[in-house]
């Protein structure tokens, strides 16, 4: 599957999901996806973001383990499904909004979550979100440094506005 369905499927379930256990559940999901795109990056892209891109997957896997508990029940992260990263300058602008509306997700439930464990997660959690902000901001600008021309992205409105897996690129990016 294509990063930008995984993405629209991911701001899907964050945005429909309810109680504290549910929106760590998802953004333990948004986490691993991070995870996956930068590991997809890492082994598919060029050798100039391949440093950025390891560290972006190694924020997105500490990310996951700040969430995530025993019991949890979350089961398999949805980025297994990960094949392909056709645009990667659009997918890291699109996987940086995700990330920004799960960190608005985890501050509503630590502002409900009072004393209980759940505050202390979503505490972790924003801290493991902004690694991977700024591990997924080095990234991109690294991706944009290395070719503002070579490789134009789709307008992110565009795929952001077309419905979930209703999009498909015409061009791939040949680093990815």
């Amino acid at each position: 599957m294509d990063v930008e369905r995984l993405i629209g499927a991911s701001r899907h379930a964050l945005a429909q999901a309810r109680g504290a256990q549910g929106t760590l559940a998802e953004v333990w999901q948004v986490q691993a996806l991070v995870e996956a795109v930068g590991a997809h990056l890492a082994r598919h892209g060029g050798l100039a973001i391949q440093a950025a891109s390891f560290a972006l997957s190694e924020a997105g896997g500490r990310a996951c383990g700040a969430v995530h508990q025993p019991g949890f029940g979350v089961g398999e992260p949805r980025a297994a499904a990960l094949t392909q990263v056709p645009w990667p300058a659009a997918a890291l602008r699109a996987l940086r909004a995700l990330l920004d509306e799960a960190r608005v997700a985890l501050v509503v439930v630590a502002c409900a979550a009072g004393e209980e464990p759940a505050y202390g997660l979503c505490v972790e959690g924003l801290d493991a979100l902004d690694e991977c902000r700024s591990r997924l901001d080095d990234l991109l600008r690294l991706l944009e440094e290395d070719a503002p021309a070579r490789v134009a992205d789709p307008p992110l409105a565009q795929v952001a506005a077309a419905p979930v897996g209703a999009w498909a690129p015409r061009v791939r990016d040949p680093r990815c």
